[in-house]
């Protein structure tokens, strides 16, 4: 599976050392990284489908200091879609308001009929993909029935609610953000943590040091802010447990690719 690395920080946030001791775990991880800079109305994507280790841009890249308020980061292991730069993570684009959202994805869909649809519209073949073009129309749809841009708790109790649904048998370890607001969710156990430090709030799938990580609320919608958690949505008790007859598949997947 993937790995996920995100920043919610009150003040811009110096995070070098967490990139790269996130980035060391590709040996791992080994189809693509990348890493996006958000903000409101934009969102820097850099990624490539080759190891993180190897990468001499990404090399060069942390060689600089990366300091911001909202950042995501992500390393592939695939399971789904083949090995090349438009399967890799992070997904991002506008809706109809021109708010920028940008997603990452740990896990796999195996069964939710809504993103079918997107399998003939999406760039590349992902079910990551698919969850972030389904979230996105589905945020348009409903502004467009608001008659209004949505406000927070109109936005968040949606997306709560199809989080809830899509959790049910699949793996859905998210992060993602609309340049203001950073969203996780986990249903997998041990899967995501959590370090508050400095004004900020780093999630990530492992701990990545030794400092004080706790295991990121489990089995609901997280809403982060300048560093802090602000929301928490519905305790869906949708856990996700890795199975053989799952893994036999992905491992069938995989062999494709």
């Amino acid at each position: 599976m993937c790995e996920l690395f995100g920043i919610s920080a009150q003040n811009e946030f110096y995070a070098n050392d967490y990139l790269k001791a996130f980035y060391r775990r590709s040996d791992y991880h080994p189809h693509g990284w990348g890493l996006a800079c958000a903000s409101r109305h934009s969102a820097q994507i850099e990624k490539e489908s080759v190891k993180a280790s190897k990468s001499n841009y990404l090399r060069e890249r942390l060689s600089q200091p990366v300091t911001e308020r909202l950042l995501l980061a992500h390393i592939r292991y695939a399971t789904i879609g083949n090995v090349e730069y438009k399967n890799c993570h992070p997904f991002t684009g506008k809706d109809c308001t021109g708010r920028h959202w940008t997603l990452i994805h740990n896990g796999t869909i195996f069964d939710y009929p809504a993103l079918n649809p997107y399998l003939k519209t999406q760039k590349g073949d992902t079910d990551s993909e698919r969850v972030f073009l389904y979230l996105l129309d589905s945020i348009n749809e409903a502004t467009r029935q608001n008659g209004a841009t949505l406000r927070f708790e109109e936005r968040f109790a949606m997306l709560d609610a199809i989080i809830c649904d899509m959790s049910k048998g699949n793996k859905l370890n998210l992060l993602f953000t609309d340049g203001k607001y950073l969203y996780a969710h986990t249903n997998c156990k041990g899967t995501l943590h959590y370090l508050e430090k400095s004004g900020a709030a780093l999630l990530s799938t492992l701990p990545l040091n030794e400092e004080n990580w706790q295991p990121a609320p489990f089995g609901q919608l997280l809403a982060f802010c300048k560093g802090k958690l602000i929301k928490a949505g519905t305790e869906h008790h949708h856990e996700y447990i890795h199975s053989e007859e799952e893994m036999k598949l992905l491992y069938q997947i995989f062999a494709n690719l």
